[in-house]
């Protein structure tokens, strides 16, 4: 399934995201191994976006409750293992000592 954000084809969830907000992920959540001038960098960035775009915020919390509902389905979709033999064949803790 294709997704089209503002006429651009997102291939990934995080291409989708990214289309979404204007922005790139790894603005926000920085990257493995970065600097600590690249992270200075990276937050500069991202309080100059805030600055200029205080509606972001709002936007991410849209884009993440729609998502939360698109998927909320699978995400609470718990189904109980069947227990093992030897799980099944223990007896109960007795004065907290194992059986």
């Amino acid at each position: 399934m294709r997704i089209i954000v503002a006429g651009h084809t997102a291939v990934t969830p995080g291409e989708f995201v990214e289309l979404a907000l204007g922005t790139p992920l790894d603005l926000w959540l920085g990257v493995e191994g970065e600097s600590e001038m690249e992270r200075a960098a990276r937050m500069d960035a991202a309080r100059d976006i805030l600055a200029d775009e205080p509606e972001l915020p709002d936007r991410v919390s849209q884009v993440a409750a729609e998502a939360i509902e698109a998927f909320a389905p699978d995400l609470f979709n718990v189904v109980p293992l069947p227990l093992s033999r030897a799980t099944a064949r223990r007896r109960p803790l007795r004065n907290g000592a194992a059986a």
